[in-house]
């Protein structure tokens, strides 16, 4: 689970007591006081036509005691103030409050303040320094019921957040609930603290319910707040969220900082929104937001995990020009870049000028120069490498052997590559699942089948975790010789995996392209709640597409609605596609503009598609105006675009239309901008 910074624990308290502010709500009968308990500790719902008990804590550290009938050791010389906030040692107090042991010792040992002797802000402060929750409740009663304070929403904020630290999911929801009750109108802190722990929490569909009710209640958001649900959005792999929210956030008027940026060009590259991406670094000088190193770096790795080398050399030097600093993982990508890009020496170069520029290479930087030399069948290069790291102690880990046991396959020193894993071993470095498919790989181009198939067995046997990658090498290599019944019997077998997760299983059979089996896994998964993973239901998406099975296809598209999931630009392509192909037009356009409100950003591509979906229904009406609307989109690719419209008006014999929007195109010049 991805860290938050949870602003919404750090709030400020009033001077001094201070009317509550209004709020329009049903007329519904207020909590009574609650009677705790030791019978359990499992918490009734706080909600007004719920039961009204509660029960209540009990330390196991402290011994039970009588509590005091008058505290004078907690009073100081009084200073002839309204309340006696200066005349309380307030540390003092709250320990006494820790060692009591029910709600008749609390009330006992508050008794004397029942007046309201004591201001809001003490009792608020007070109610803050108690971490269990359950006895903060207690406190919040008595401040409410007993003492009969004017409520406060600071001391609801107090206890939320105890409540929801110790996920009590359906009291916070309770509490929130009687502050309204209680004419209390939650502030951006409550929204803060609930939308940030269940998000934290993985609830992500109820931390996005709690932020449309704060908009609802026009509480204005903070950048902290939707930075944690962008970075959350993240972590979930779920992009087009995180565009969405960040879209948001700009709507809000917050001018996101320079994290909130390098969070989104990362979130646009995994997107494969690359023009997007690299328009941000342009939004960020529009806005006073200078570019850092991880701002290109962040823009170097998705041009690197996207294949698209030249473009990542055009960033780095664009970062010179500017005379951006590099850093160790910038470094690294470019090593990486270079090899790509058949650049060997380059890459060399740059991996010895590292310490020169003050920058220590680390066991990445040597493993990427490792992958390098091997690319470039440089195999007397990267054994003398590999041999300087273990003399001069750098650091070697699991992808350090893999890489060298791949370089000995390429250079068919099968029995080194062997050796190898024996030696890991022995340095307590344990072998990976791509350690062994890249085993089972080398023995099967080495006609040595017969290991490879005994390894694979023997790793089924012993309970290792086999994943996608091993599964798949294993199959590929019974392909490779012909024994297709082989490989057959280990698709067959993932109808029921029993040594591997059901979102493996469905990813290799999905790609591996049997329908049948991916369907029947993935629909037992789904209905035991197994599929969490964004990608499985992209991965079935494109299977169905690839086959034409396109009510599967949209199946599969609501499956993961439900799930809370918003899907990739490029998974909306193939869902808007399906529609067309059935011909359900009406459904494509709601999604289409459902996804436009939530503020996805698409790419040129699923514009187009509906623009062809509506000339498809000869809705010539809507072809014009989203044509219209494209035009004066700055991020659109107007030559295909007039492109795409002249040819939706061909297709159906509009040809005065065609020649229009051509002229118009040449007019306006699109061809040489």
């Amino acid at each position: 689970m991805c860290t938050f910074s949870l602003s919404a624990t750090s709030m400020q308290l009033p001077p001094y007591p201070a009317p509550s502010s209004s709020f329009s709500s049903p007329s519904l009968p207020l909590t009574t006081p609650h009677s705790y308990t030791f019978t359990s500790t499992v918490p009734k719902p706080r909600l007004p036509v719920f039961s009204a008990t509660k029960d209540i804590w009990r330390n196991p550290k402290t011994t039970p005691s009588s509590p005091p009938s008058h505290p004078p050791r907690h009073r100081r010389k009084l200073q002839g103030t309204a309340f006696l906030d200066h005349t309380i040692d307030m540390d003092d107090l709250a320990a006494s409050i820790r060692a009591t042991q029910n709600d008749h010792d609390l009330n006992s040992l508050l008794s004397p303040y029942k007046a309201r002797s004591l201001s809001i802000r003490f009792m608020v402060s007070l109610l803050s320094r108690e971490p269990d929750w359950r006895r903060s409740l207690a406190i919040l009663d008595w401040i409410n019921d007993v003492a009969l304070y004017t409520p406060s929403v600071f001391a609801y904020n107090v206890v939320i957040r105890n409540v929801l630290r110790a996920g009590q999911w359906d009291l916070a929801h309770g509490l929130f609930d009687e502050m309204r009750h209680r004419a209390l109108s939650p502030d951006r802190y409550t929204y803060s603290t609930l939308i940030t722990a269940f998000g934290k929490a993985g609830m992500f569909d109820a931390a996005l319910s709690w932020l449309q009710k704060m908009e609802q209640d026009r509480v204005s958001g903070d950048l902290v707040l939707y930075s944690n649900l962008i970075e959350l959005s993240r972590k979930l792999c779920d992009y087009t969220k995180a565009i969405a929210i960040f879209s948001r956030l700009k709507r809000m008027g917050i001018v996101p900082d320079l994290v909130a940026f390098n969070s989104m060009i990362n979130v646009c590259g995994k997107a494969k929104l690359f023009r997007e991406a690299r328009g941000l670094l342009k939004e960020m000088r529009a806005v006073g937001v200078a570019p850092d190193t991880v701002s290109y770096s962040t823009l170097l790795t998705m041009y690197v995990e996207n294949e698209k080398f030249l473009e990542a050399l055009g960033v780095f030097r664009e970062m010179s020009e500017v005379k951006c600093g590099l850093d160790i993982t910038t470094c690294n990508v470019m090593i990486d870049v270079y090899g790509q890009l058949d650049m060997a020496k380059e890459a060399d170069r740059l991996f010895w000028s590292m310490r020169k520029m003050g920058i220590e290479p680390n066991v990445v930087s040597y493993n990427t120069l490792l992958r390098v030399y091997g690319d470039a069948e440089l195999f007397g290069e990267a054994i003398h490498l590999f041999r300087m790291m273990q003399r001069m102690d750098v650091e070697q880990n699991v992808v350090t052997y893999n890489t060298m046991i791949r370089i000995y396959g390429k250079s068919l020193e099968h029995e080194k590559a062997t050796n190898l894993v024996q030696e890991m071993q022995k340095r307590g470095i344990q072998p990976n699942a791509i350690t062994y498919s890249t085993i089972i790989s080398i023995w099967g181009r080495a006609g040595k089948l017969d290991r490879a198939a005994m390894l694979f067995q023997k790793l089924r046997n012993s309970g290792v975790e086999i994943d996608q990658v091993l599964y798949q090498t294993m199959i590929v290599s019974y392909e490779r010789v012909g024994l297709v019944a082989h490989a057959k019997r280990l698709l067959h077998e993932l109808k029921r995996p029993d040594n591997i997760p059901r979102e493996t299983a469905i990813t290799i059979l999905a790609r591996a392209g049997r329908v049948e089996e991916a369907t029947w896994v993935f629909r037992q998964a789904f209905e035991a709640g197994q599929v969490k993973d964004i990608s499985v239901f992209g991965c079935m998406i494109e299977l169905y597409s690839r086959n034409r099975k396109y009510a599967n296809c949209i199946e599969v598209f609501e499956n993961m609605r439900v799930a809370g999931y918003f899907p990739a630009s490029h998974v909306i392509g193939l869902v808007l596609n399906a529609y067309g192909k059935l011909r359900e037009f009406e459904k494509a356009d709601a999604v289409y503009r459902e996804m436009q409100e939530e503020g996805c950003v698409f790419s040129d591509e699923i514009h187009f598609q509906m623009l062809s979906l509506y000339g498809a229904r000869k809705d010539f009406k809507t072809v014009e105006a989203m044509f219209e609307r494209l035009v004066c989109d700055p991020n659109i690719n107007k030559k295909e675009l007039h492109l795409v419209v002249a040819g939706i008006y061909e297709r159906s014999n509009r040809l005065n239309d065609s020649h229009r929007i051509m002229n118009r195109m040449n007019e306006s010049r699109v061809l040489k901008s």
